[in-house]
C-alpha cells in the first residue's frame, strides 16, 4: 500500500511516520541519511531520533507546519553541533543555491563542531557558522543584523529556559516563532525530578514575553526531552 504524503510546507513532507526534506544539494547526505528521487527532486530522510525538531513534527498535537520556518526566513540556531538539523532547515528555508534567499545563523561553542559547520556552509549558501557562546549576547549580536523570524535553542547547559528568554527577547521579532529543546539531564540536580524541571522551565517562559503554544513531549524519540513551541508577544 502506498503511503499517504502530507506536505508540511515547501520542501518538507510526511510519509507515514517518516519526515523528508527536499535536498538542496542533490547526491549528498549530511549524516549518511537515506535519499530517494521523486521525478527531478531528491528527498532526504529526517531522522526524529537525531533531531528534536523532526521529533516534534511527529509528536505535536497541532499543525506541524507551524513549527517549521518559511522559505526566505531569517533563522537563529543556538547549539548547531555538526549541522545535521541545520541542513534540513536549510533545505526548506534556503533551497538549492539559496534561491529563497533565507539565512540560518548557526551558533556553536565547539571548534570541532564548527569545522563541520564551515564545510556544510561551503556547499549550502545561506548558512552562517558562528563560533561563540550562545549564552553571551555580546558574542552573537555582531552576526545578527536584524530580528529573526525563527529561533531554535538546543544547548546542554543549566538554566536553558532563562537563556532562551534572554536571547528571544533580544533577537526574535514580534510574533516570531521560538523553539526550546530542553534536556532535563542538563538542568541542576537541585531542581528536582524531570517533571519538576520541565514545570520550572515552563514557568520561566510563561513569565516572559513569550507565549507557550505547546509543550511537546518527545518521549520515545528523545528521552527526557521536551520541546517548547513558543511565540514572542512584544
Amino acid at each position: 500500500m502506498k503511503r499517504k504524503v502530507n506536505s508540511l510546507g515547501w520542501g518538507v513532507r510526511k510519509e507515514g511516520r517518516n519526515i523528508w526534506t527536499r535536498n538542496a544539494v542533490k547526491g549528498i547526505s549530511v549524516r549518511k541519511e537515506r535519499r530517494k528521487r521523486d521525478g527531478r527532486n531528491e528527498w532526504r530522510l529526517w531522522d526524529p531520533t537525531k533531531s528534536k525538531i523532526a521529533a516534534s513534527l511527529l509528536r505535536t498535537r497541532l499543525n506541524p507546519s507551524e513549527i517549521i520556518p518559511l522559505p526566505g526566513d531569517n533563522c537563529l540556531y543556538l547549539g548547531s553541533s555538526t549541522g545535521g538539523t541545520v541542513s534540513h532547515i536549510h533545505d526548506c528555508v534556503c533551497g538549492s543555491g539559496n534561491h529563497h534567499k533565507g539565512q540560518i545563523i548557526a551558533i556553536d561553542i565547539s571548534t570541532r563542531m564548527m569545522r563541520d559547520l564551515v564545510r556544510l556552509s561551503e556547499i549550502r549558501p545561506g548558512i552562517v557558522p558562528v563560533l561563540a557562546d550562545a549564552r553571551d549576547i555580546k558574542q552573537i549580536s555582531p552576526f545578527i543584523n536584524k530580528k529573526v523570524d525563527w529561533l531554535h535553542q538546543d544547548l546542554s547547559i543549566s538554566d536553558q529556559a532563562k537563556t532562551f528568554v534572554k536571547v528571544a527577547e533580544v533577537f526574535l521579532k514580534t510574533n516570531g516563532i521560538g523553539l526550546l529543546s530542553l534536556k532535563a539531564a542538563s538542568e541542576r540536580v537541585s531542581d528536582g525530578s524531570t517533571e519538576n524541571k520541565f514545570e520550572k522551565a515552563q514557568d520561566i517562559l510563561e513569565n516572559s514575553n513569550l507565549e507557550v503554544i505547546e509543550r511537546i513531549d518527545l518521549k520515545g524519540l528523545e528521552e527526557q526531552h521536551v520541546l517548547f513551541y513558543c511565540r514572542l508577544n512584544k
